[in-house]
């Protein structure tokens, strides 16, 4: 079902799925559901990384990023300006938002090794991403085929949020389309499934350790999101708090193979 197809009461259950407690690590850990999840074969060439909001980029992929940036093109595509996270705040209005999560989006990324001419804004509404799919498709189909490139990475489109949702469909319509290959990364995943949960295809999971240099970085990237990772004066909801970034800060990162779903 397309975001434009899913119905107020999908968008509701999803939505309270995110805004529960959640699993934690504890119990990831404690099952390792992991342990023998298969490393992927990285293909040569340039890899092209979509994120939904600004931070998607280094929750779900920041590690590799750190280690790929080194040894070749790694190009970045951030879809919206993450601008709706704080509903309502006068200290934090929609642009002024946006500003200060490309700024912090910015400052990861320099941290991260990526090339600032290797980074791409769309710009779409944050929160409406189903409705502008096409527009995301074209855009992610487009530098796949200038870039050449054989690998793109983008958020897992079964992750329950509708932002992350439209991106994983419109990445995998690109890659489609070009011929590369789809690997996903979840992020809200962690949060609301648990170790037993059908709803996540486990056989198509895959395991990428990152070397400590990299995590070091990762976690020193994952500091600059201060929007999300503290309250606002006037919006004391942490949208990243510990629990959350717990599941992120492991010694691998985890994406979905789309040829294996």
């Amino acid at each position: 079902m397309s975001a434009r197809e899913t119905s107020p009461g999908d968008r509701e259950r999803a939505a309270a799925a995110i805004g529960a407690e959640g699993t934690g690590e504890e119990l990831w850990a404690s099952r390792s559901v992991w342990d023998h999840w298969p490393e992927p074969s990285l293909p040569d060439g340039p890899v092209l990384l979509v994120a939904a909001h600004p931070d998607d980029e280094v929750l779900g992929f920041g590690g590799m990023l750190a280690q790929l940036a080194p040894d070749r093109e790694v190009h970045v595509l951030t879809l919206t300006d993450g601008e709706a996270s704080h509903p309502g705040s006068r200290l934090m209005p929609p642009p002024a938002l946006a500003r200060a999560r490309r700024t912090e989006l910015e400052e990861a990324l320099d941290i991260l090794g990526v090339e600032r001419t290797a980074r791409h804004r769309l710009g779409l509404p944050d929160t409406q991403l189903g409705t502008h799919e096409a527009t995301a498709t074209e855009w992610i189909e487009e530098l796949l085929r200038t870039l050449g490139a054989p690998l793109c990475v983008a958020p897992w489109r079964g992750d329950l949020h509708a932002d992350h949702e439209a991106a994983g469909r419109a990445a995998r319509s690109a890659a489609a389309s070009t011929g590369a290959d789809l690997w996903q990364y979840p992020i809200w995943m962690w949060h609301w499934a648990n170790p037993d949960d059908v709803r996540v295809p486990w056989g198509a999971c895959r395991r990428l350790p990152l070397t400590a240099a990299a995590r070091l970085r990762k976690e020193e990237a994952l500091r600059c999101f201060r929007t999300q990772i503290a309250p606002l004066a006037d919006h004391t909801a942490v949208i990243l708090p510990p629990g959350e970034l717990a599941h992120h800060r492991r010694s691998f990162e985890t994406v979905i193979t789309e040829r294996d779903a």
